[in-house]
């Protein structure tokens, strides 16, 4: 952290940042060094001694190389992002309320240590327990069996694990902490002992040893070049960047973008039946991702699903947040709703339309449906879908733990030009998967050199999207930390207060058992401010493969429970589980509620004779960067 009187990067002298770079530049083929035995023996392969060196300067030169481009200027804002200014207070509350540093839990800690390194050692041949077969604990960071061959390296990760398992214990079990710090804590400690497993360091990783062996250290030189290509771009890369492009392998569904505003694009795609439900259906993705989660390619594909089951199908594309958004709030989100759902009204010539909104936009979409039924225009939406979307957010799972005081300013400060930088979002929703979604590339990446993936999902995972401050803020304090779109007439919109009471739409909500980002409990809390019919459906999975999970695919399953449970947990005693995909559930549920159809023509083909369009799927919003 730099204090009042730290000179700005920018003021320093390039000749400073040189000697830097180059004499880390020297600790790192110091480094390395042991890691080339053939430089160490007499008489080594010439050839040999000769890639070593030539992969020490390789090394360097990259090192050199980055430390001057980055010389003179300001460190990017997204570094910030671990200066959380609350460390000092994580400290000070764990040390409160953590008993380590109690004589009685240090001695415990003590003898399960003890009695660890005896009954690993003893898998070895080696102390009292010899000949015991298996380790006492099993991670999969450590499946390789690198990891098991040598007893220094089990006991490194096994001792690892016993610690991890004790810290994040005592922060489950803290006392004396109001409970959205005891759930800090409880992140914070997973955290730091997900960043210190012995896995994410080269010197104490055997695979990573052997590696670099092998390969004569062309494999750390390729997760050098890695490290610093993220570092100049400011993102963690988990997939092959050149592997996919939008409307060639990746949201190919054939359409039409047909309306268009500042906000958003509205794609209609082209029918495949001859015959097509009357009602549409208009899909509201969450604006902080890319909505071709819902069409990664024709497998996946929800949107392309739909279709092919004769809905005529239409989805919002949000613009990524610019300059031009500065002063966008929560009411244009709804308002934006609104004006899709009146204009897909208009252009079909239809009373009613089906919706769907996903996770924030499912959130909105609830604001919407509030809206409108206070203005008596409710029966302008014949349904809707909710997935793993919440509107209460009393136990809205581990992204609370970024809601507080500090770190809201902390996000304020990273603003520019009226918009948060959507890498921001990318690390934090990263960080509650850190050990699948942020270590482990790091492994693979950085340490293993190991070529990128070729993984539609993981492409879209990093495709990110920039946000509204005044919104993004907004949202924050008015729904995560202070709860109040379910406070009836708390949230005005347009000059109109939200009732979530007042919903009398047929609703069909959808959770995801694993979910960590809408827990299930937190989406089954819907139910309980609605007046109109609902079905509530629990999938297996979390808030991705929870929702995208084709029938053909033949994974997962999902529970159902139609009598009147009143709480998750008689929603969960008394389920009906079935095997494989929830969607068939969905059509039906939609073709009992509305099951009249047309003829698929006129503008139920977009781009046909006398239909103006502006550009075909998937548009230009979603490709702005």
């Amino acid at each position: 952290m730099s204090g009042p009187d730290t000179p700005p990067v920018a003021n320093a002298d390039p000749a400073v940042f040189e000697d830097l770079f180059r004499q880390q530049g020297e600790v790192m083929q110091a480094f390395f060094a042991p890691f080339a035995p053939a430089a160490q023996t007499p008489g080594a392969d010439p050839a040999d001694l000769q890639h070593w060196a030539m992969s020490f300067a390789k090394l360097q030169k990259m090192w050199l190389d980055f430390g001057a481009e980055q010389a003179g200027q300001t460190p990017p804002a997204l570094a910030r992002i671990g200066d959380l200014g609350q460390w000092s207070a994580f400290a000070n509350d764990w040390f409160k309320a953590m008993p380590l540093a109690q004589p009685e839990a240090q001695m415990k800690l003590w003898e399960d240590g003890l009695a660890l390194w005896t009954s690993v050692l003893g898998r070895y041949g080696i102390g009292p327990q010899a000949g015991q077969s298996e380790l006492p604990r099993k991670d999969r960071r450590f499946a390789d069996p690198k990891w098991s061959e040598q007893p220094l390296f089990a006991l490194l990760h096994q001792t690892y694990l016993l610690i991890a398992e004790r810290l994040n214990a005592m922060a489950q079990e803290a006392e004396g902490l109001p409970p959205e710090r005891r759930e800090q804590l409880r992140f914070m400690t997973r955290v730091i002992t997900d960043a210190l497993s012995p896995a994410n360091f080269p010197m104490i990783n055997p695979v990573v040893i052997e590696r670099i062996l092998e390969t004569r250290g062309d494999s750390i030189v390729r997760g050098a070049d890695h490290l610093f290509a993220d570092l100049r771009k400011g993102q963690l890369t988990h997939t092959d960047p050149e592997a996919f492009e939008l409307g060639r392998n990746i949201a190919i569904t054939p359409g039409k973008v047909v309306f268009e505003t500042p906000m958003y694009q509205l794609i209609q795609y082209t029918p495949v039946t001859e015959q097509v439900y009357a009602v549409p259906l208009v899909i509201f993705p969450p604006w902080i991702n890319r909505f071709y989660i819902l069409d990664l390619n024709p497998q996946k594909s929800f949107i392309r699903w739909a279709v092919e089951q004769g809905l005529t199908v239409f989805v919002a594309s949000w613009k990524s947040a610019d300059a031009s958004m500065s002063d966008v709030i929560w009411d244009d989100y709804i308002m934006a709703q609104v004006e899709a759902i009146d204009f897909v009204r208009a252009r079909l010539d239809v009373p009613a339309v089906h919706t769907i909104g996903y996770c924030v936009g499912g959130t909105t979409l609830a604001g919407t449906l509030a809206l409108m039924a206070r203005r008596g225009e409710g029966d302008k939406v014949a349904s809707a879908t909710f997935f793993t979307a919440q509107v209460d957010f009393e136990k809205a799972g581990d992204f609370k733990v970024f809601i507080d005081e500090q770190q809201i300013k902390l996000l304020e400060s990273m603003v520019t030009d009226g918009y948060l930088d959507g890498r921001y979002m990318a690390t934090t929703f990263n960080l509650l998967r850190g050990t699948d979604l942020i270590w482990n590339y790091v492994v693979s990446n950085y340490l293993l050199g190991e070529d990128y993936p070729a993984f539609d999902l993981l492409h879209w995972n990093g495709d990110t999207t920039n946000l509204p401050a005044k919104w993004h803020k907004a949202y924050l304090e008015d729904l995560y930390r202070d709860n109040r779109l379910v406070v009836p007439d708390s949230l005005i919109v347009d000059n109109t207060p939200l009732d979530l009471h007042r919903i009398t739409t047929p609703c069909y909500i959808q959770a995801g058992r694993e979910d960590h980002i809408a827990p299930a409990e937190s989406v089954w809390k819907l139910t309980r401010h609605l007046a109109g019919p609902w079905r509530f459906m629990l999938a297996g999975s979390g808030h991705i493969a929870g929702v995208v999970n084709p029938p053909a695919a033949g994974k997962y399953q999902f529970w159902r429970n139609d009598d009147d449970p009143q709480t998750l947990a008689e929603f969960i005693a008394g389920a009906r589980e079935t095997k494989g995909s929830w969607w068939p559930d969905w059509i039906d549920w939609i073709a009992e509620l509305a099951p009249a159809k047309v003829a698929a023509e006129g503008k139920r083909v977009p781009g046909g004779k006398g239909d103006p369009v502006i550009e075909d799927a998937p548009g230009r919003y979603v490709k702005a960067r």
